[in-house]
């Protein structure tokens, strides 16, 4: 049920390519936004994070890291033509979700494992360079090439601040009902069970050569 789900997300289609070939540096706002309200790996990790955090100043924190994180690398790499196969990238994403499900389930509690904002932080700077593998497969032309890529990443801020209003709104409200724990444990189990599906998928996509 998990595969076909993830398995179109945020993917390359020649309406985009359209729209980034007519449409200005507006376009490159638009398909950043779309990408990332579409990316459910990006969101499933995003909704981990949230999930483990109880006041809006935490909340903030994390966030920010993530954010400059996957800023340092969708710029970057991009910039600098720096890249590598999407579905090898997409893996190890799809290993962060399972990551920070685990955590969340106290999975590592017996284990020593790094700072959860350093973690974060990482799995920021890995996000966006799956998302930098996803903008260098658009033909963006030699013209602004840097004004396209920021325009890009404003889109993709702009994309995961309207899908993070809705998510931090549940889950807060959430918090307030008794039935939290077992939605906080069935919520979690789900991001560990779609990152083994997600992660099997793009294998798949590795070696049989799709995409």
């Amino acid at each position: 049920m998990l595969l076909p789900l993830f398995g179109f997300a945020h993917g390359v289609t020649n309406a985009d390519q359209e729209l980034l070939r007519n449409g200005g540096l507006w376009a490159y706002i638009q398909v950043g936004a779309t990408h990332m309200l579409t990316g459910y790996d990006h969101l499933l990790f995003l909704a981990g994070v949230v999930f483990y955090l109880s006041s809006f100043k935490d909340i903030l924190k994390f966030i920010t890291v993530f954010t400059i994180g996957h800023c340092i690398t969708l710029i970057g790499a991009t910039y600098s033509g720096i890249t590598a196969n999407e579905h090898l990238v997409d893996a190890v994403i799809a290993l962060s979700v399972l990551y920070k499900g685990f955590e969340n389930l106290g999975g590592f509690q017996k284990l020593k494992v790094p700072n959860l904002l350093l973690m974060v932080g990482l799995f920021g700077l890995i996000h966006g360079f799956g998302l930098s593998t996803r903008l260098q497969s658009f033909d963006i032309g030699e013209e602004q090439v840097l004004a396209k890529i920021l325009c890009f990443n404003l889109g993709v801020e702009i994309g995961q601040v309207l899908a993070l209003i809705p998510i931090v709104f549940i889950i807060t409200q959430s918090r307030k009902r008794k039935q939290f724990p077992a939605f906080y444990k069935a919520v979690n189990w789900y991001l560990v069970l779609a990152g083994i599906a997600l992660f099997i998928y793009q294998l798949f996509g590795y070696f049989n050569g799709y995409g």
